[in-house]
């Protein structure tokens, strides 16, 4: 099935969630994934640069509305089958399935590495961002992020295992992988940070 638009997809997202936190949770991976995309497009891997962003941009999108993990009407099961009825590529629907431990799906591909080891790391960037005074994340240094990484008190929605293992998962080391995250996420700072 082809790719479909970022229109659509940000469409279907703005249906689906309501919250500011969520929407910005849903860009910030959107804009991760695409930093990554580039970045192995780069390294020779063959990557669509729109399904890899779209996948980003929607692995939570139903989050908010069927919040029950585990559950066959919960998230993402319930995405899954509404992606699927879309006509949303296989691809995307598995990455995005793989990316919660307890659905039980293997991450085989690139796609579904990347998403699984950016989602809970953008969080704890974001996180790490609006606590600071200036609220910038331009001179956000990853020594700063990695002492909330490891402050368990911080931000505790932040799976450490799970950004541990993601970073592994991709091969690339915690605070690389972390620097890029920062730099993939600078263009929305307006939009997430407000400044």
């Amino acid at each position: 099935m082809s790719t479909r638009t970022r229109d659509e997809a940000l469409a279907l997202l703005s249906e689906y969630t309501k919250t500011s936190s969520l929407l910005n949770h849903a860009l910030s991976v959107e804009a991760c994934m695409r930093w990554y995309g580039a970045y192995f497009q780069s390294a020779g891997q063959s990557v669509d640069l729109q399904l890899w962003g779209i996948t980003g941009l929607l692995h939570d999108f139903d989050y908010e509305m069927f919040p029950e993990p585990t559950s066959p009407d919960g998230h993402p099961f319930k995405g899954n089958t509404i992606l699927a009825e879309l006509g949303y590529a296989e691809e995307m629907r598995t990455a995005i399935m793989g990316h919660a431990h307890y659905t039980n799906t293997p991450r085989t591909t690139l796609l579904a590495k990347t998403l699984f080891a950016v989602d809970e790391l953008s969080g704890l960037i974001t996180a790490s961002v609006l606590v600071r005074p200036d609220r910038s994340i331009h001179n956000l240094e990853v020594k700063s992020v990695m002492k909330k990484f490891k402050d368990k008190a911080f931000a505790r929605g932040c799976n450490r295992d799970d950004i541990r293992l993601g970073a592994e998962e991709i091969g690339i080391a915690l605070e690389t992988h972390t620097a890029n995250c920062i730099e993939a996420m600078k263009p929305l700072s307006k939009q997430l940070f407000g400044v």
